[in-house]
């Protein structure tokens, strides 16, 4: 039960960090001790709560923000446990669901994003009157790989979805709770982060920064769940992939309209345009091969309606420990 005074306490916080947490037992600790150090002692006149979102951890990271939450003794620290893993994007929703502040940021928890940055996001928000601030990846210090297939990436989405979205992507971000509102009303079942706070078309402020290199541990985003969010991020902003069926499908038709006329006029002339069997098998493949990707494509826009329809929720908190 709680008390009106700490009703009143937690309706004037003013700023809620939000963490989503999975197997990232080594880094929270450091990481807490440097939100401490960078942003809730510089902002000692503002009230700030920090909501860890445990998304399914089968390693000792729930264990760890216990020892966390006893170890500072206040009431700043909030802890959410999920059902099981369901995904990054639902453990943050989670946490904004949860979140009492006027302003809310979520960061990861592997220590790459520099928590520093969040004073200058407040800055942005409180005396420019910006409700999404975005910290966009300007240089990153991964392998070469997986920048180049990450700007890839993230252009296809800047040419098909968003024409805002930085080439460097962006996962670091300060909303408003006018914002978080706006997206927690409108739910997906299929959600992509960054489509959802463009989509909004509130006043935006873009932060260019680099992000840090993996110290420890490995990323949990594995390529099939990457492809998977790349697919998200097109299919759910974009009517290119069907209207490109569309379009594939007139060429198609064309060529074989022009084929069957050089056939016939071929077979007037008492000649054959193309002998064996090489020519047709090339159009059987090329044409199976086509439809195949247009059904592919057709199914994936299908299942997410299904997805939707059924309405259910993207995420279960099991526990809430504040």
């Amino acid at each position: 039960m709680i008390k009106s005074s700490e009703k009143d306490n937690k309706s004037n916080i003013y700023l809620s960090i939000v963490i989503p947490v999975y197997q990232n037992e080594h880094t929270l600790g450091d990481l807490y001790k440097e939100i401490q150090e960078t942003v809730i002692n510089r902002n000692s006149d503002r009230k700030i709560e920090v909501i860890f979102v445990d998304d399914g951890s089968t390693d000792n990271s729930l264990k760890t923000l216990y020892k966390l939450k006893q170890q500072f003794h206040n009431d700043r620290i909030k802890i959410i446990t999920l059902t099981r893993n369901f995904g990054q994007v639902p453990a943050i929703h989670a946490g904004y669901e949860l979140s009492e502040g006027e302003y809310i940021v979520n960061i990861s928890a592997d220590l790459q994003d520099p928590p520093e940055l969040i004073n200058e996001m407040i800055q942005f928000s409180s005396c420019d009157d910006f409700e999404v601030v975005i910290c966009t990846r300007d240089s990153r210090e991964d392998p070469l790989v997986t920048i180049f297939f990450s700007r890839l990436a993230y252009w296809m989405m800047k040419k098909l979805s968003f024409k805002e979205m930085p080439l460097g992507g962006f996962d670091y971000v300060l909303i408003s709770k006018n914002v978080m509102n706006t997206i927690l009303s409108n739910p997906e079942a299929n959600p992509f982060f960054q489509g959802q706070i463009l989509w909004t078309g509130f006043k935006t402020k873009f932060i260019p920064y680099q992000r840090r290199n993996r110290q420890i541990g490995e990323s949990q985003y594995t390529f099939s769940r990457k492809l998977k969010y790349l697919i998200d991020g097109i299919l759910g902003y974009s009517y290119t992939p069907i209207r490109l069926i569309s379009i594939l499908g007139l060429i198609f038709s064309f060529s074989g309209f022009l084929y069957a006329i050089i056939i016939i006029i071929n077979w007037f002339l008492g000649d054959s345009p193309f002998q064996g069997w090489s020519p047709l098998m090339l159009i059987i493949l090329l044409s199976s091969g086509f439809q195949m990707l247009m059904i592919g494509i057709i199914g994936e826009y299908i299942w997410r309606t299904l997805d939707q329809v059924r309405n259910r929720p993207p995420y279960i908190i099991h526990k809430i420990i504040e």
